[in-house]
């Protein structure tokens, strides 16, 4: 059973740095993108940070270009985003996605086809102060 797992969400001051995991089980990475989405209160999910598994190549929602990294480690079988510069408006709870298939590798898509990804995690909460 594929299973994903987020962790390290919590709460911080605007400016501050939090680092995000997603831990699959149930299969490998060896092949499929990894997605990173945010939800923030009374707002729809939104796309954050994507990457392919080989290869490594990242896409980002502008919202969040040069502030958040998207990363992974083979051997954890893990992706993170890395937040830095975190503002008030960066609080949400944070989901990982994943698709085993080939999906458009563009922002825009991402966005608006959630329903094509195959696994979510169960989320976590980021809140940061002003």
């Amino acid at each position: 059973q594929v299973q994903l797992v987020e962790s390290g969400g919590g709460l911080v001051q605007a400016g501050d740095s939090l680092r995000l995991s997603c831990a699959l089980s149930g299969r490998t990475f060896s092949s499929g993108v990894m997605g990173w989405f945010r939800q923030a209160p009374v707002k729809e999910r939104e796309f954050v940070a994507a990457l392919k598994w080989s290869g490594g190549s990242t896409i980002y929602a502008d919202s969040v270009k040069v502030r958040f990294t998207i990363s992974r480690d083979n051997a954890k079988n893990t992706v993170y985003l890395q937040m830095n510069s975190l503002k008030a408006e960066d609080t949400a709870v944070y989901y990982c996605a994943a698709v085993f298939r080939l999906v458009p590798f563009i922002s825009s898509w991402w966005d608006h086809h959630q329903k094509e990804l195959n696994y979510w995690g169960q989320g976590t909460q980021v809140t940061v102060s002003s």
